[in-house]
């Protein structure tokens, strides 16, 4: 199984990209969300320069935010800088989305567009908004067509994985493995506890915090109260309704996200709602989550560091799943 991580575009994600590569991780992603971070692209061409065996990908791409033949170039560009390094996910958006004021894009409208960057990248022509569209680069400016980046599709639900099984080389999920798939992605928050570490204690909910916040900013996408049903959930949601207008919630939902916890998601701290909701526990416990996932059919695990000490989250999932 691969072991691997994710991070947010920031002005020291390249550094952490260079620590994961010499402590033996498989890939580092990076999140792709232009209202809450840097231009991936930008950060994945930096990490590019400075690495030379990790794996270097956007997780995950959303359409919409660029036209398949941008996003094709930019593929193209990074597979140039990195060859033989370079995998793509994309998906139908959560955040990269609803940090617009967004829903997620339909399936089908996902599909064409994964369709479309995988025929531009193997160089055939493709119609696009009515025209005939084909990537022109002169020799020299991008890798000779086909150019062979594999693509995995971020899904969870029947029809995302339909999609994935027809176009993707793999699938990427937040729920658990896929059957059915010879590439299983999975991405996991959380933190490794030091020994005799409490759960609840001021570093875990710092390091953890933003991984149990964010599944209440989910649930309040889906709607239908189902933050409601979360612990603490109806406080929090009566919270932010009395504070933000309707037209900016999805703003004040959104900040901060993976990063750290606002000061509106504190109250929703709590040490055992961390260990239910994120992969938080001791070595020994992180590591038999490990092999589970791995015994389930799961084959790459993309561990996202997050809180004030990235390093220090990074060292120890190392050293919980036996990296060399």
């Amino acid at each position: 199984m691969d072991v691997s991580c994710a991070f947010p575009p920031g002005p020291e994600t390249v550094d952490h990209v260079v620590l994961a590569e010499h402590l033996g991780y498989r890939r580092a992603w990076m999140y792709d969300s232009p209202a809450l971070y840097g231009d991936v692209w930008v950060h994945l061409a930096l990490a590019a320069t400075r690495t030379s065996r990790i794996g270097l990908g956007p997780a995950v791409l959303v359409p919409g935010l660029r036209h398949p033949l941008t996003q094709a170039s930019a593929i193209a560009t990074l597979a140039g800088l990195a060859p033989g390094r370079v995998a793509v996910a994309i998906g139908t958006g959560f955040t990269g989305r609803n940090a617009l004021g967004q829903r997620p894009l339909p399936w089908a409208a996902t599909g064409s567009y994964v369709r479309a960057v995988r025929d531009l990248l193997a160089g055939e022509t493709v119609e696009l908004d009515g025209a005939r569209v084909r990537m022109l680069a002169p020799d020299g400016f991008l890798p000779p067509r086909p150019i062979a980046v594999p693509i995995v599709v971020a899904a969870n639900g029947p029809k995302g994985l339909a999609v994935a099984r027809e176009l993707g080389d793999g699938v990427m999920s937040v729920l658990g493995p896929q059957p059915g798939f010879d590439w299983s992605a999975l991405l996991v928050l959380g933190t490794v506890l030091d020994a005799d570490e409490e759960v609840g204690s001021e570093r875990a909910l710092a390091a953890a915090g933003p991984g149990l916040t964010v599944v209440y900013h989910g649930a309040w996408e889906a709607g239908e109260g189902a933050v409601d049903a979360l612990p603490g959930g109806a406080e929090w949601r009566a919270r932010l309704e009395a504070e933000v207008p309707p037209g900016e919630r999805h703003l004040a939902v959104h900040a901060d996200h993976l990063v750290r916890v606002t000061e509106r998601d504190r109250p929703l701290l709590d040490g055992e709602l961390l260990r239910a909701f994120t992969w938080t526990g001791s070595t020994e416990e992180v590591r038999a989550r490990l092999e589970g996932f791995a015994a389930a059919g799961g084959t790459e695990v993309l561990y996202a560091p997050m809180g004030p000490d990235v390093p220090r989250e990074l060292r120890r999932f190392a050293e919980a799943a036996g990296l060399p």
